[in-house]
């Protein structure tokens, strides 16, 4: 019982030890960006760009590395094959209580495996 316990530990350090740090994106003020929920401030479009030249540090990522860089995603979609999208708004959400029609988000789209495999600005 205690050979097994000993082995245990020795795993769960291991695997500890073997996660990457999270990725910083120079240019995005991240507080700044998870506080502007659906993007109803306005604050997220001025980032934007940041991120598509920085969207390779994005790729890979599992979605809980993503929440811990972006936040909760404004909305998120199940796709077939276990395929998972995040969307964070870049532009103000309908639910904004503005006039936007078709408001720009950031996609960010997980295979089956729960990594990120595509980042783009959709309409």
């Amino acid at each position: 019982m205690r050979k097994c316990l000993s082995c245990s530990v020795v795993m769960m350090l291991m695997m500890w030890g073997c996660t990457k740090p999270l990725p910083s994106l120079e240019g995005i003020d991240q507080a700044l960006w998870k506080k502007d929920k659906n993007a109803c401030a306005g604050k997220r479009w001025a980032m934007v760009t940041q991120i598509e030249r920085q969207k390779d540090k994005l790729l890979a990522l599992s979605e809980d590395d993503i929440v811990a860089v972006l936040g909760k995603p404004d909305q998120n979609e199940l796709y077939k094959r276990n395929q998972k999208f995040f969307y964070y708004f870049v532009q103000p959400a309908p639910a904004c209580q503005q006039d936007t029609v078709g408001a720009k988000r950031l996609a960010i789209r997980f295979n089956a495996m729960g990594l990120a495999k595509e980042v783009a600005v959709e309409n």
